[in-house]
C-alpha cells in the first residue's frame, strides 16, 4: 500500500519542454497547486522527442521551479527511468545512475515515487527489483512504480520483492480512460488484489475526452491526430453527447467529468493530465471534487 497523497489529480508534465515553455510551464505549475494540486509526473526522458531537446527537460522546469518556489515537501514529485536513450532499460547500474541524473535535474535530494518507465525482459526481475529497493532504503526516493507492465510481470515483481524484503511496487501507471478501457482485464483485478493503486495517463486520450474535438471540426494542436481518430468510432461520438448531459446537469467541464469518472473507478487513486496553459488548467481543478452520482457512472460503462 502507497503513504503518498496525491490529491484527486496528478499533474503531467510531458508538455513542459515541449508544447509548453519555461515561461507558460512555470504558470502552469503555480496554477495548479494554487488550487489545491499537489502532485507532479514526469520522466528523464519527457521531452527528448522535440528538435534541440536532449532529453530531462521537464525535470529540469520543475527542477528550476522548485528552486525558485520552494516548498519541496508540499508536492509529491514522480519521475521515471527505462526509455530514455541515453539511459536506456532497468539494469542495476542503469537505474542509480539515472535516479542520481534525475535528482540532479530536479534539484532535490529526494524522489516520491520512482517508476520503471515500462518492463525490461533483458534484466532478471530480481536485479531491477533490488535495485529499486536499494534506493528506497537509502532514501534517495520514497517509493517506487512500474508503469505499463503486464498483470504477470507485477505479481512477479511484487512476489520477488516480498522474498527478498526490499520495498516493492506501490503504484502502477497504464493508459486508461472513458475510450481506452485495456486494463479492465488482467491489469486491473491484479492491482486490487495486490493492493496497488493505479494512477492512469492519458486520462483525457491526447484531449479527445476534453470534448473539443466533434465531427467537422478542426483542433490546432500538437496531438490533434490521435485525439480525432477516436471520432472514426461512431461509440465515441455517442460517448460525447452523454458527457455534455453529465457536465451540463453539474454545470461544469466534459473535462472534469472524464477525469471524475476515472478517478471513482475501481484501484484508482487519481488519474494524470497535462496542460498546455493556464487557461486549461482550470477544467482540470473542476474536477477535484466531482464526484458522478451512480446513475451517471452507469451511463458510462
Amino acid at each position: 500500500m502507497t503513504s503518498l497523497d496525491f490529491g484527486p489529480l496528478v499533474l503531467g508534465g510531458n508538455t513542459f519542454g515541449w508544447t509548453s515553455d519555461v515561461k507558460e510551464s512555470f504558470a502552469v505549475l503555480d496554477a495548479f497547486v494554487e488550487a489545491g494540486g499537489r502532485s507532479i509526473d514526469t520522466a528523464d526522458v519527457y521531452s527528448a522527442w522535440v528538435p534541440g531537446n536532449s532529453g530531462g527537460d521537464s525535470e529540469a522546469i520543475i527542477g528550476q521551479w522548485l528552486a525558485e518556489r520552494g516548498g519541496r515537501d508540499d508536492v509529491v514529485i514522480a519521475t521515471k527511468v527505462c526509455a530514455f536513450e541515453s539511459r536506456p532499460g532497468l539494469s542495476a547500474a542503469n537505474i542509480r545512475a539515472a535516479v542520481d541524473e534525475s535528482l540532479t535535474r530536479l534539484q532535490t535530494d529526494y524522489i516520491d515515487l520512482y517508476y520503471a518507465h515500462r518492463d525490461d525482459d533483458t534484466i532478471t526481475q530480481d536485479e531491477y527489483v533490488a535495485a529499486f529497493g536499494a534506493l528506497v532504503a537509502e532514501g534517495k526516493v520514497r517509493e517506487v512504480g512500474a508503469s505499463n507492465f503486464a498483470a504477470d510481470r507485477l505479481r512477479s515483481a511484487v512476489d520477488i520483492a516480498a522474498r527478498s524484503a526490499v520495498a516493492p511496487f506501490t503504484i502502477a501507471q497504464d493508459k486508461y480512460s472513458l475510450v481506452e478501457r485495456d486494463i479492465e482485464g488482467s491489469l486491473q483485478p491484479t492491482l486490487i488484489e495486490l493492493g496497488i493503486v493505479e494512477l492512469p495517463y492519458s486520462s483525457l486520450a491526447s484531449g479527445f475526452l476534453t470534448g473539443k474535438y466533434r465531427p467537422g471540426v478542426s483542433v490546432d494542436s500538437a496531438r490533434a491526430g490521435s485525439a480525432g481518430a477516436y471520432l472514426e468510432q461512431p461509440q465515441n461520438v455517442e460517448l460525447l453527447d452523454t458527457l455534455d448531459d453529465i457536465a451540463a446537469a453539474h454545470g461544469t467541464s466534459v473535462t472534469a467529468v472524464s477525469l471524475a469518472w476515472l478517478r471513482q473507478q475501481d484501484a484508482v487513486g487519481a488519474p494524470i493530465a497535462s496542460a498546455r496553459t493556464v487557461e486549461q488548467v482550470a477544467p482540470l481543478v473542476e474536477s477535484f471534487e466531482l464526484v458522478l452520482t451512480a446513475e451517471e457512472l452507469a451511463r458510462l460503462v
